[in-house]
Formats: structure tokens, C-alpha cells, sequence
């Protein structure tokens, strides 16, 4: 069972868990942060695309097929 943090706090070992480097970036995934916030990634990306100009400019860009066959290693998924 799920316990909820009472605080509202997430745990630094959860969110250490989800950080890649990419490009010499800190980076978390679209879908890891949707799963922090509770929400669907496809709302996730879409509430930030509606409000971009709350964001810095580089607050998120899109992996290139190197980039994200490396992660995908680094997850240990196979093809």
C-alpha cells in the first residue's frame, strides 16, 4: 500500500531516481514529472505548451534518436 507523505514532500531518493544527464543537462522525463504531478503526461505536455511563456526557453526539448537510444539503454529495454 501507498503511503502518503504527510508533509507533501517528495522523498530526494525518488526524484534523484528520475534525473538523467543529457546533453551536460539535469533532465527529467515528461513522464516522470507527469507521474509526480498526478497527471497524464499527454496533460502534462499540453498544459506547458498552452503556457509557454511561463517556462524558460530551455525548459524542455526533444531527445534525437542517439540521445534516446542511449536512455533507452540505460533503462535496459530492449528493442
Amino acid at each position: 500500500m501507498k503511503r502518503e507523505n504527510v508533509n507533501g514532500l517528495i522523498p530526494d531518493g525518488i526524484i534523484s531516481n528520475k534525473i538523467f544527464l543529457i546533453r551536460e543537462v539535469k533532465v527529467m522525463l515528461d513522464k516522470d514529472l507527469a507521474e509526480l504531478y498526478g497527471v497524464s503526461t499527454g496533460n502534462l505536455n499540453k498544459a506547458v505548451k498552452r503556457n509557454m511563456k511561463r517556462f524558460p526557453e530551455d525548459f524542455m526539448f526533444q531527445l534525437n534518436f542517439e540521445e534516446f537510444e542511449i536512455l533507452k539503454f540505460q533503462f535496459g529495454r530492449s528493442s
